[in-house]
């Protein structure tokens, strides 16, 4: 990658590790539907008006009809649901730790396409997911030992463990659904549309749950930057990166994003971090780096088997 293209990377990053810190602000004012039907619904709208100004609105438009079905259910499964889950996990765990294992997000991906699509999987790639997921154990044992939060207990903090974990399950379930049923349509007009069913869905929840008191200011500027910054820029820039480098190194971003979650929650909101919590997060990251593919062979063992090689 070109520089401009690790600073695009890095924005990617910051922008969605920023979207638990906005998240986090904006759930205990709006609640869970009405904030996520309001991120949806903006970044649908801003979307929608990229699509009018490339020109491509009505190529989109019929698109989106003949796939609906496909959209409406990517829709529910990278958008509404998880949107929903994180939100509800953070009204118990830091911003910081739900960006950690938001990072997760690859290793469930990997198990679903290895169950669903029979991707194969490595000896490497196997030991990956297993030291990811004990990662995940070490990050959940830490919260559930010491909860953090006025209201925080063991049970409460499993609880809202778990909802975030089903999330990040979603966004692997989601991806081998749309690598099986919406490969090769244009990815701005999947964005759109699955952010239009999210809409569509959440809409009739958040009417009925919207706060009946007064929603602060922090809040609508939590809603709307994530609307406009965390969902419809970062889109964006994460098409446009798969684009230009390749899904494999866009992707990548996925091990920047707990940096900026932890760092914005710290800064912002003065959220602890705990060394438990920085190793769980360094296992996490380096077992999604086996799994997936990131890294191909161990220094050690590559070195060893060139040795052999060029003794025989």
């Amino acid at each position: 990658m070109n520089p401009l293209n690790v600073v695009q990377l890095l924005v990617l990053a910051a922008l969605w590790g920023g979207s638990f810190l906005f998240i986090r602000i904006g759930v205990a004012d709006f609640g869970v539907a009405p904030l996520m039907a309001l991120r949806v619904g903006i970044g649908a709208l801003f979307l929608l008006i990229v699509l009018v100004m490339r020109r491509s609105a009505r190529d989109a438009f019929h698109t989106m009809r003949t796939h609906a079905w496909p959209l409406f259910v990517v829709g529910i499964l990278n958008s509404a649901a998880p949107f929903c889950l994180f939100a509800y996990a953070e009204l118990t765990l830091s911003a910081g730790v739900t960006s950690v294992i938001n990072a997760t997000t690859p290793l469930w991906g990997a198990v679903v396409a290895f169950l669903w699509l029979r991707d194969r999987l490595s000896g490497l790639r196997i030991a990956g997911l297993a030291i990811g997921f004990a990662g995940v154990l070490a990050l959940v044992w830490d919260q559930v030992a010491t909860p953090h939060g006025a209201n925080a207990t063991p049970a409460t903090t499993a609880l809202a463990a778990a909802a975030a974990l089903g999330a990040a399950l979603l966004y692997g379930i989601a991806a081998s659904y749309t690598k099986r049923h919406l490969t090769g349509v244009d990815s701005l007009t999947v964005a759109a549309g699955t952010m239009l069913c999210a809409t569509a869905l959440l809409l009739p929840f958040a009417i009925y749950w919207w706060p009946a008191a007064p929603v602060s200011l922090d809040s609508w500027g939590s809603v709307i930057a994530l609307g406009v910054a965390c969902t419809g820029v970062a889109y964006m820039l994460f098409y446009r990166l798969i684009a230009v480098v390749g899904p494999a190194r866009a992707i990548t971003v996925t091990f920047v994003i707990p940096i900026f979650g932890i760092l914005w929650g710290a800064v912002f909101l003065s959220e602890h971090v705990s060394p438990g919590m920085i190793r769980a997060c360094a296992i996490i990251l380096a077992g999604t780096a086996l799994a997936t593919g990131v890294i191909t062979r161990l220094p050690g063992i590559g070195a060893r088997r060139a040795s052999a090689c060029a003794k025989q």
